[in-house]
């Protein structure tokens, strides 16, 4: 990744993605502004302006080197893309959401983030409320055990959560990383770090991530001005199954009832789909960048349909037991 002195990093399908929601035009929004990578390729592409949001307020610092250079373009706000009809104030052309930690956090040791480099066991994006540590440290095991579960797909959940217990009062990346390694097998060469789903999931829970998806694609709905279009870029299945249904219903293209359920009946289409299925990296781009080979790019333009809501539960938002 560059330095702020160098400029901001190069987002992960940028290209086609840019390709996906020519010609670019308009008052459009990033709702993960993250090192600056998306609000940069859509400003040089001909976007009017960008608005910039962040729930972390470390990233504007970082910003701060090469941001003025695009002037009253780019306004940058702090808050939350569940947010983001409100804090853009008015229609917007596009909508642009990169989902998940951004490498920026990761390469930061005191951020908590990565299982690679020890640090705090934090983990907040926004820098405030309960951290990874808070939560561990208080949550029961069975608790812990759903959040690795539901939200990582880890496999060995409940042995994981058990060894947590154990093991507390927990307060490093390093620790963590340590008791998920001693429940699981050595990986073979090729694969993930054994503590990569657990990692995953942890997050998710601290930072609310699925609710604050679901939260933000209706935020976008609503924002969106007639033909805007929503780019949604995500880096694993659970989040990627969420905004593809998202998609779907909002477009109308869920498909109708069978004969052991009724029919839904839909109003107005709120989107249309451009492209059938999701847009994947190219091979010059795995080259210069192996974290693209997980990633997803989904569009859908909008229509002049009034702004609706989806079911949570019908996206496939995995919920805790319980949870209420």
């Amino acid at each position: 990744m560059a330095g702020p002195a160098e400029g901001p990093h190069v987002p992960v399908l940028l290209r086609p993605l840019l390709a996906a929601v020519a010609p670019v035009s308009g008052v459009w929004v990033d709702g993960t502004f993250g090192a600056g990578g998306y609000a940069r390729g859509l400003l040089d592409a001909g976007a009017a302006q960008v608005i910039g949001i962040d729930r972390d307020p470390a990233v504007f610092d970082m910003a701060r080197p090469w941001a003025g250079d695009y002037g009253d373009r780019l306004r940058l706000v702090q808050g939350t893309f569940s947010d983001l009809d409100a804090l853009a104030g008015g229609p917007v052309d596009g909508v642009v959401l990169d989902l998940g930690v951004s490498s920026m956090q990761l390469d930061q040791p005191q951020r908590g983030f990565s299982f690679l480099r020890d640090g705090p066991l934090d983990m907040r994006m926004a820098q405030d409320g309960d951290s990874a540590a808070d939560l561990l440290n208080s949550a029961d095991e069975a608790l812990i055990a759903d959040v690795l579960y539901h939200y990582g797909e880890e496999r060995a959940a409940r042995r994981i959560a058990r060894a947590i217990v154990a093991a507390r009062p927990l307060s490093t990346t390093g620790q963590l990383a340590e008791v998920v390694q001693s429940c699981l097998p050595r990986p073979k060469p090729g694969q993930s770090h054994p503590a990569t789903r657990s990692f995953q999931a942890i997050r998710i829970w601290v930072n609310d991530e699925f609710g604050q998806l679901v939260a933000g694609l209706a935020a976008a709905e609503r924002a969106l001005a007639p033909g805007g279009r929503l780019a949604v870029v995500s880096f694993h299945s659970l989040e990627d199954r969420i905004v593809k249904r998202f998609m779907q219903s909002r477009a109308n293209a869920a498909g109708g009832g069978s004969r052991y359920a009724p029919e839904v009946v839909h109003g107005a289409a709120a989107f249309t789909l451009p492209f059938r299925r999701a847009i994947g990296a190219d091979d010059a781009e795995l080259a210069e960048n192996p974290r693209a080979r997980s990633a997803f790019l989904r569009v859908a333009v909008r229509t002049d349909a009034p702004a609706g809501s989806a079911d949570p539960a019908a996206l496939g938002l995995p919920t805790l037991p319980g949870a209420g």
